[in-house]
C-alpha cells in the first residue's frame, strides 16, 4: 500500500489536499455536509491506490526488430507483443520503451484493456543516422486507475540491440587483376566458361581417364597432361581500412571517415558476392576472416562499431597486414597520406599481391583558404603518385565522390593509367 500511495499522481495528491482543506473548514465552521465532501475527496485517491496496488497482473512481453541490422539513414520497426497470462483483465496500461537519444524520443502507447489470456501488439519506428549498437528497452509499463489518480511503474528486464551498419552501395561488376592467389579448392573454374585454352591442367597420373587428356598442353610441355575438374586456386582479398584520426576530417555522418567505412563495407560485400575469401584489417587492431556463411554479418557488425584511433600509424597497419599475408588482392581505403607513408605501403606488395588504394583527400571535407587548398592538393597528388611508383593502383577520392563511379578505375590495366585517368576526371575537386 505504501508503494501505491507513493504512486499518487498530481491529480490524486490534489484530491487529498482538497480533502484536508475541506475537513479543516468543516471542523472550524461546524458544517457536517462539508465534512462528508472531505471524506469523499479523500476516499477517491485512497481507493484508486488500493485498486492499483492490489493489481497483480501476469504479463509477458516479447520484442522483435525488423530488421535487426539497419543501414545508416534507414528505419527499423520495433514490434512489442504483450500478453496477459492471468485470468483477470488488466486496466489501462501505458507502455514506454526506453531508447537512446540517437534513436529519437521514447515512444508511448496506451492499451485500454487486455482480457484474460489476451495478447496485443503495438509497433513503432526508429531511425539512426550514426553507426553503432543501440540498446532498446527495457519496456516500462505504467499501471493506472480509470480516473488517473494513481500510477505505478513496472518494467521488463529484457533489452534488445539494434545494430546500425554503414551504408552499403551496389558496385558494378568488373574484372580485377590478381584475384587468384594461394591454394585450395573453394573456387572452381569451368572449362566451358573460360575456354579450352584456359583449362587447368596437371601431369598425368596412373589411373586417370584418358578422355581428360589435354593435348595442347601435352604438346606444349612434352608431358602427358590432363584437365583438372577444379583449379586449385581461390580468390582472396584483404580490405584494409585506415583509422588514423588525423588522416580524416569532417564531423558526424558526413565525415571522410564515414565515407571510408561505407566504402570498406561496400567493397567487402561486393567481393563476398563475387566469391572471394575475404579478410578485413583496420588500423585499430581489427583482423577478421569472413570465409564462413555468416561472414557478411561479422563484417557489417564490426564496421558498425569501428572508430578512429588516436595513435594510429601506417607502419603498424602494414605490419598487421603482413602478419598473415595471403597474397591475392589488397584493397586499401586510406585517409590523407604523406609521401613517406605512401612509400611504407609498398611493403604490402609481397607474395605477388595486387594492391589497389583509394586515396582519400580528407582536406576536401573542410573549407580551406586558396593557399591552403593549393598546398593540400599538391601534397595529396604527390602521395597518390608515390603510391603508383611503389606498385599500387591509386584511385583518388575527394568530397562528393561516389564509390560506384570510382570502382571501374580499380580494374584498369595499369596503376599509373588508373591514377592519371581518375585525376583527369576530377573537375573542381569533384569526381565526375
Amino acid at each position: 500500500m505504501r508503494e501505491a500511495l507513493r504512486g499518487l499522481t498530481t491529480r490524486g495528491r490534489s484530491f487529498l489536499a482538497a480533502a484536508a482543506a475541506a475537513g479543516i473548514s468543516a471542523i472550524i465552521l461546524g458544517e457536517r455536509d462539508l465534512l462528508r465532501v472531505a471524506v469523499l475527496l479523500a476516499a477517491l485517491p485512497l481507493l484508486a491506490a488500493a485498486y492499483v496496488g492490489r493489481s497483480r497482473y501476469k504479463l509477458a512481453c516479447t520484442r522483435s526488430l525488423d530488421p535487426g541490422r539497419a543501414p545508416v539513414g534507414s528505419s527499423a520497426r520495433v514490434i512489442l507483443r504483450l500478453q496477459n497470462m492471468s485470468r483477470l483483465p488488466t486496466g489501462t496500461l501505458l507502455l514506454e520503451d526506453r531508447l537512446p537519444y540517437a534513436l529519437g524520443s521514447r515512444p508511448r502507447v496506451v492499451l485500454e484493456r487486455l482480457g484474460a489470456h489476451q495478447a496485443s501488439s503495438v509497433a513503432y519506428t526508429v531511425r539512426a543516422d550514426v553507426r553503432g549498437r543501440y540498446p532498446i528497452g527495457p519496456l516500462v509499463i505504467r499501471l493506472t486507475d480509470p480516473f488517473g489518480l494513481c500510477e505505478l511503474t513496472r518494467s521488463f528486464p529484457s533489452v534488445d540491440k539494434l545494430v546500425v551498419i554503414p551504408q552499403v552501395v551496389t558496385l558494378p561488376t568488373v574484372r580485377l587483376a590478381g584475384e587468384y592467389a594461394g591454394t585450395g579448392d573453394s573456387r572452381a573454374r569451368s572449362v566451358a566458361v573460360h575456354g579450352e585454352d584456359d583449362a587447368a591442367t596437371r601431369e598425368y597420373r596412373r589411373g586417370d581417364d584418358l578422355r581428360r587428356v589435354h593435348w595442347r598442353s601435352t604438346a606444349r610441355t612434352g608431358e602427358l597432361m590432363v584437365r583438372r575438374e577444379e583449379q586449385p586456386w581461390e580468390s582472396r582479398a584483404t580490405v584494409v581500412l585506415d583509422t588514423r584520426v588525423f588522416a580524416h576530417r569532417g564531423e558526424g555522418p558526413t565525415a571522410s571517415f564515414e565515407w571510408a567505412v561505407s566504402a570498406a563495407a561496400s567493397i567487402a560485400m561486393h567481393l563476398r558476392q563475387q566469391g572471394y575469401k575475404l579478410r578485413l584489417v583496420t588500423g585499430s587492431g581489427i583482423d577478421i576472416d569472413a570465409a564462413e556463411a555468416a561472414g557478411e554479418g561479422v563484417i557489417l557488425d564490426t564496421l558498425a562499431d569501428v572508430t578512429t584511433a588516436q595513435n594510429g600509424d601506417i607502419s603498424i597497419l602494414v605490419e598487421q597486414v603482413r602478419r598473415r599475408s595471403d597474397g591475392g588482392l589488397v584493397i586499401g581505403i586510406f585517409g590523407s597520406l604523406t609521401v613517406p607513408e605512401a612509400e611504407l605501403l609498398a611493403g604490402l606488395r609481397g607474395n605477388g599481391a595486387t594492391c589497389i588504394g583509394f586515396a582519400i583527400d580528407s582536406s576536401t571535407w573542410v573549407n580551406l583558404s586558396p593557399g591552403e587548398r593549393q598546398e593540400s592538393d599538391s601534397e595529396h597528388a604527390a602521395a597518390a603518385l608515390a603510391l603508383v611508383q611503389n606498385g599500387w593502383r591509386s584511385v583518388p577520392v575527394v568530397h562528393g565522390s561516389t564509390l560506384p563511379q570510382l570502382w571501374p578505375a580499380a580494374a584498369r590495366g595499369s596503376s599509373g593509367f588508373a591514377w592519371r585517368a581518375a585525376m583527369a576526371e576530377t573537375v573542381g575537386g569533384v569526381i565526375r
